[in-house]
């Protein structure tokens, strides 16, 4: 079974501390470091590794949900722009990476802090010191799930 999978399984078995909310298409997941705060996934429901390899109708409601899923972490944590990762060479299951961005938010690597997240040392990204108290996490999810919640309500997949 790969990671992706590993935590659905968690959330399925309602033991995933970072689950936000289930779309149709996957899973809602605040990210386990939060060096950019908001960080979070979408999380495939399919067990695949190319977006081409998705049935039509369900790539179309995928990418649409992710990005009601980034407009809602956009809202949630007041970001002046999003960026979009669905890379897969690490972990090959279908899931986007959004990272709400901020002027400044790594520091002083290239371009006064406005260059692309992998301009930041993935030893700090992913740093311990990253990671959210429960508390934190706790209040992050309420706000990212309160922005789903309206945002979800207004699509129509018609």
């Amino acid at each position: 079974m790969c990671f992706i999978c590993d935590r659905i399984k968690m959330i399925k078995d309602g033991n995933n501390p970072y689950f936000v909310k289930e779309l149709e298409t996957g899973y809602v997941v605040v990210g386990d470091n939060q060096h950019f705060k908001g960080y979070s996934l979408f999380l495939c429901k399919e067990h695949k590794t190319e977006l081409f390899q998705l049935d039509h109708s369900v790539k179309m409601r995928f990418l649409e949900e992710m990005s009601i899923v980034a407009e809602a972490v956009a809202n949630a944590f007041g970001a002046e722009k999003m960026n979009y990762e669905l890379l897969g060479n690490g972990d090959t299951h279908l899931h986007w990476h959004l990272f709400p961005r901020v002027s400044g938010d790594i520091e002083n690597y290239g371009n006064n802090g406005k260059g692309p997240v992998w301009w930041y040392p993935m030893e700090k990204m992913y740093s311990d010191d990253n990671r959210p108290s429960d508390v934190e996490l706790d209040i992050m999810k309420s706000k990212l799930l309160e922005e789903l919640e309206k945002l979800v309500g207004l699509v129509n997949y018609e």
